[in-house]
């Protein structure tokens, strides 16, 4: 190993900002755990596991490498690695092909319908880095593709196409889409300069937020969906709930005129909500 090699090494790490993976990963685990109403083999989580790092890696890696220039000319992102020189186009390049690699080594130890299915989020990795250059309803797309994570763990185990998976999908999407409009009000004037789209840019930063607000509560209905549907006792419930304390305190730290806590609000609370609800699901099928 060349000396060369750890700074490389953290220099993708920093590029898929791989600290992040807490956003999904739990949820993944709730889909894989539900599923079938306990923990799953641990192989099986195994390479559930690994399907969602380079599931992920991928869409992080893809969304840079597309977002390079416009990163390039936003002062928040100039310093992003590929616009600052630190890893060029042709290493992402190959960093998102051997991160498609280990996506699909994963999914062929799983259920053979997820098989099938791969191309679909690899799809939506593509298309969504594109969406704000057209629509104001790019968080939509952000939404749909990292909501697939539960919905795609659940069909990984079980290959059973119930409606529960798909609502635990559209629940993941009203957060992540939710929460990505708040990090987009720290970009509204610079959207608005390079005509790209988003929900703060098109209506303001008030009414983004507002719209945050009715997606994480109807997250949180379509979570409580999910529990009465599978018949999924107190723990879970508690679970949701401090979930729901959660969002609530989330949307009251970030205001039109003051945006100081938009990091907090997106990647402290965030990591926190998912594994407070990870918790709730566990502590149901285990005691």
């Amino acid at each position: 190993m060349t000396a060369a090699t750890p700074l490389y090494a953290r220099r993708f790490v920093s590029l898929v900002k791989f600290e992040h993976t807490v956003f999904a990963l739990p949820f993944a685990f709730v889909g894989a755990i539900l599923s079938v109403g306990e923990v799953p083999a641990a192989s099986t989580l195994f390479w559930v596991t690994v399907a969602m790092v380079g599931a992920r890696s991928l869409a992080m890696a893809l969304n840079r490498l597309i977002d390079a220039e416009i990163d390039a000319r936003n002062p928040r992102t100039a310093a992003r690695e590929i616009p600052a020189g630190l890893l060029t186009r042709a290493q992402v390049v190959l960093f998102c092909a051997a991160s498609l690699a280990v996506f699909l080594v994963a999914v062929w130890q799983l259920d053979p319908l997820v098989r099938w299915l791969s191309p679909i989020p690899v799809a939506a990795f593509v298309v969504y880095p594109y969406l704000k250059r057209f629509t104001w309803l790019c968080h939509a797309g952000l939404g749909f593709a990292t909501g697939m994570a539960p919905a795609g763990a659940w069909l990984a185990v079980t290959g059973d196409a119930s409606p529960e998976p798909f609502m635990l999908w559209a629940a993941v999407a009203l957060w992540i889409g939710g929460f990505d409009v708040i990090y987009a009000t720290t970009d509204v004037e610079f959207d608005r300069r390079e005509g790209l789209h988003s929900l703060p840019a098109r209506f303001g930063i008030a009414a983004g937020l507002t719209v945050t607000r009715i997606c994480h509560v109807a997250a949180v209905g379509l979570l409580a969906a999910v529990g009465l549907s599978l018949g999924l006792g107190a723990p879970y419930f508690l679970g949701l709930a401090v979930v729901a304390v959660l969002l609530a305190y989330e949307n009251s730290i970030v205001h039109p005129d003051d945006l100081s806590r938009v990091n907090v609000a997106f990647f402290t609370l965030n990591g926190v909500i998912s594994m407070v609800f990870l918790a709730g699901v566990l502590a149901d099928v285990l005691i």
